[in-house]
């Protein structure tokens, strides 16, 4: 099958790794400098440095031929969140499309499948999402994901093409559940990153593991308010993009979100935080929209909102984790 990845960040690459020994991948940069680089060097040197590119593989830079090439295939959007509406707008009208990437937009506070609904009501789409470093599945490392639409041929043409001796793909509708799931993880990985590294610290009276699980197992709970408020199924966020996803981003050592958070938790301002990674985590720019929507719902998310206090500058770490601590207990759930 014909592929292409829109998007050469860490996570498009990897995929178009993995997915170039089976199929006719071809690999869509922006930067002309980029595309030029890789090809010669047959790396990604800035987003995925680890990871040989396949000779098979093809990188280029003209949109319209990247999209020509997906015409029968598959066409995979890697790009940020924060670039999803421009890349749909500027689709041809009728090619169905898949995304990877996982957040609310910034200013509407959409998630991909309510911006594609607005622009492209009548266009098949899909998400694809799950527990997934980039790293470990261009090494061809056992992973699971799940690709979600309302479309039923479009998510088992999807599945089909993606599922592989180390890449097992299933497939669901409930694509709230899997977005909501994939946004906010990244937001509970950063509270998870910032209770770590204030551990690591070792003062007394510090969080340690207890406090680790009470917070991911707590924000899986908000995670799912937030989502039935939204029209997701429940059972969705016990599954590889809710619970999965979360227990991956917010406790892996390749987590970009975990390490904003410890970099926060060392008493880095959001700016040189983000200056130390290098690398987009997305969910530095989700945490207010997640928050806003939680708000609009009457959904309480405190974690959420500690975390933005922190991006924000209204508190430390250290107040932050110390506050969610002190909160009055309820009902779990």
């Amino acid at each position: 099958m014909k592929i292409t990845v829109l998007g050469a960040g860490a996570w498009g690459t990897g995929v178009a790794v993995a997915l170039a020994a089976r199929h006719d991948v071809l690999l869509w940069a922006r930067d002309p400098t980029q595309v030029e680089q890789m090809r010669q060097a047959r790396c990604n040197s800035r987003y995925l440095p680890e990871v040989a590119l396949p000779s098979s593989l093809r990188i280029g830079h003209d949109f319209d031929l990247a999209c020509r090439h997906a015409a029968a295939g598959l066409l995979l959007l890697a790009t940020p969140m924060a670039g999803l509406r421009q890349t749909l707008l500027a689709l041809p009208a009728a090619q169905p499309a898949v995304w990877l990437c996982k957040g609310f937009e910034s200013g509407s506070g959409q998630l991909g499948n309510e911006i594609a609904r607005a622009l492209r009501p009548a266009v098949p789409a899909a998400v694809l999402s799950g527990p997934s470093f980039a790293l470990e599945v261009a090494r061809g490392q056992p992973t699971a994901l799940v690709v979600a639409s309302a479309n039923a041929a479009l998510a088992e043409r999807t599945a089909q093409a993606l599922h592989g001796e180390a890449l097992r793909v299933y497939t669901a509708t409930d694509v709230i559940g899997v977005e909501v799931g994939g946004a906010l993880k990244n937001v509970l990985a950063i509270a998870t990153g910032m209770l770590d590294g204030l551990a690591a610290r070792g003062a007394p009276g510090a969080p340690g593991l207890n406090a680790r699980a009470a917070l991911i197992t707590r924000g899986l709970a908000e995670m799912t308010r937030l989502g039935l408020a939204l029209g997701a199924r429940a059972e969705t966020f016990m599954g590889l993009s809710g619970l999965g996803d979360l227990v991956l981003t917010a406790t892996g050592d390749l987590s970009r979100n975990r390490r904003l958070g410890m970099l926060l938790a060392e008493g880095l301002a959001l700016p040189q935080a983000l200056a130390c990674l290098g690398h987009v985590a997305e969910g530095a720019y989700t945490a207010r929209t997640a928050a806003e929507r939680a708000v609009q719902c009457r959904v309480e998310m405190p974690i959420t909102q500690a975390v933005v206090d922190v991006l924000e500058g209204r508190l430390q770490p250290g107040a932050a984790m110390s506050a969610l601590m002190a909160r009055q207990s309820r009902a779990e759930g």
